[in-house]
C-alpha cells in the first residue's frame, strides 16, 4: 500500500463514523442524495480512489475507478500536509487541479473542500 492509499485510509476510518451518523439524522436525506461518491486522487507517484458508498461505507482502493465523481490533482506532499493537518493555514502552496465529472462530485467537493484541508 503507497503512502497516499494509506492516508486515504486512515482518513477513511475517521470520515465513515461522521458520515453514516449524518444519514440518520434530519438532513440524512438530503445528504444521500449526494452518494454514492469516487473521488481519485492523483500525485506525482500515485493515484488511489476514496468511495463512499450509499449507506455512508468509505473506502479506497489503489489506482483510479471509472466515471468518478472528482478527480484531484495534487503533489504528494501537499495532499498530505492536507490530509493530516486539515487546515488550509497549514498547507504548502503549490498546484491543485480538481476536476468535477458530476454536479453531485462538484457539491460535496466544494462543501467538504475545507474538511479535508484543500
Amino acid at each position: 500500500m503507497g503512502e497516499v492509499e494509506s492516508l486515504l485510509a486512515q482518513t477513511a476510518r475517521e470520515f465513515q463514523p461522521q458520515i453514516q451518523t449524518r444519514l440518520r439524522g434530519f438532513f440524512g436525506g438530503m445528504i444521500r442524495h449526494y452518494l454514492p461518491q469516487a473521488w481519485v486522487f492523483t500525485t506525482e507517484t500515485e493515484t488511489a480512489t476514496l468511495r463512499v458508498d450509499a449507506d455512508g461505507a468509505v473506502s479506497v482502493v489503489a489506482g483510479p475507478v471509472p466515471a468518478p465523481d472528482v478527480t484531484i490533482e495534487i503533489p504528494t506532499a501537499r495532499l498530505v500536509a492536507a490530509l493530516t493537518r486539515r487546515a488550509a493555514s497549514a498547507v504548502p502552496p503549490g498546484p491543485l487541479t480538481v476536476t468535477p465529472h458530476t454536479a453531485k462530485g462538484k457539491a460535496a467537493f466544494d462543501y467538504l473542500r475545507s474538511r479535508l484541508g484543500l
